[in-house]
């Protein structure tokens, strides 16, 4: 799928591969948070030493930066939008809409779930985004 990007989010997507020397795949834009997709393997030289590459970001931005590693399956690149929680397993149903099941583990399903519900709501718009998942679940 095709992921259109607005004005901002090209704007902060050349910050971030200014500041990170990554290329970002993605960038979504909310009131108080910058989620950003970078390529597989690359998430550690996007954090940088000590979160360093990461704080800057946010220095700049004035707003929380959330890093998400992409990847090849739907699958993994649901489970990926799910860190630091642990994901067993992810399923994609396709009857009349597509949805993702994702089974975590008892002790990280706060985790999964976030904050206000904003870890599993990214992981809804990403999911949708770049696998035309309609929605995502937890089991």
């Amino acid at each position: 799928m095709r992921v259109t990007l607005s004005d901002d989010a090209l704007r902060y997507i050349t910050l971030f591969e200014d500041e990170t020397e990554v290329s970002a795949r993605d960038c979504v834009v909310e009131d108080d948070r910058l989620v950003f997709v970078v390529p597989p393997g690359e998430m550690g030289k996007a954090i940088g030493p000590d979160g360093r590459h990461v704080k800057r970001v946010e220095r700049q931005v004035g707003r929380r930066v959330e890093l998400v590693e992409d990847a090849d399956t739907p699958e993994a690149f649901v489970a990926n939008a799910f860190a630091p929680a642990a994901v067993y397993h992810v399923t994609i149903s396709e009857n009349d809409d597509r949805v993702a099941y994702v089974e975590v583990a008892d002790e990280d399903r706060g985790v999964a779930i976030g904050k206000e519900g904003r870890t599993i709501d990214r992981a809804r718009t990403l999911a949708e985004r770049h696998y035309d998942v309609d929605d995502v679940e937890l089991t």
